[in-house]
């Protein structure tokens, strides 16, 4: 089977499984509010992400109480989430941009947006598509293995990926990708103990067949 009707093997599976929906898992309500709980997603669930957001956006209401909060005290809101003082640091950072650079709206263009303190690609490509609603590919952890698990990139460094992603999947599933896969690899595709025996998209998988056989080998 060629690698371009695989891959829409797949994307036909995953729209029935998961259904074409966007939807984004760190609560927010406006894009401000997203992007830095996307900073604090970093290395962290979103289930905690979004623990700690609902005091925190009640704290700190709008920009400018991000860019004049005290990165102690900052630190110390945000501690549960990991690497607190990078985060703060770069969360005060952000939003003094934000306020002083952008007028407190936060850009969509991917160059200004990754010059914002903390702001990598992946950051940027989140509130693209879920702010702007433009066709972007967001490399995380689960894109990034699973990825090159089913066999669609070769790739290991997470620009490299989301360049190859955006030449072989369809633009309309780029935002989709990302939604279905981190359901998939919270749920069967697991980094650990993977559940190749029961996914949907098991005889789609180089690996899939494979870890079943050798799980019965074992057994």
């Amino acid at each position: 089977m060629r690698l371009s009707e695989r891959i829409q093997k797949i994307l036909d599976r995953l729209d029935r499984e998961y259904g074409t929906d966007y939807r984004c898992y760190l609560e927010h309500e406006n894009a401000w509010q997203l992007l830095i709980a996307t900073i604090l997603s970093a290395q962290c669930t979103d289930a905690r992400v979004n623990i700690v957001t609902k005091d925190l956006f009640v704290k700190y209401p709008d920009i400018d109480s991000f860019a004049r909060a005290k990165l102690s005290e900052l630190e110390s809101d945000i501690r549960s989430t990991g690497f607190y003082h990078n985060k703060a640091k770069n969360i005060i950072g952000c939003c003094k941009a934000l306020r002083d650079e952008y007028g407190g709206e936060v850009p969509s263009d991917i160059e200004a947006l990754t010059k914002l303190p903390g702001v990598g690609r992946k950051t940027a490509n989140v509130i693209r598509g879920n702010i702007y609603d433009i066709p972007s590919i967001v490399v995380d952890t689960h894109v990034k293995r699973i990825s090159y698990k089913l066999g669609i990139t070769k790739e290991t460094d997470p620009e490299k990926i989301e360049y190859d992603l955006m030449k072989k999947l369809p633009k309309d599933h780029w935002i989709l990708w990302n939604i279905h896969i981190i359901t998939l690899g919270r749920t069967i595709c697991k980094a650990v103990n993977p559940d190749c025996e029961n996914c949907f998209l098991r005889e789609l998988c180089p690996e899939g067949d494979k870890t079943v056989s050798l799980k019965k080998r074992k057994a």
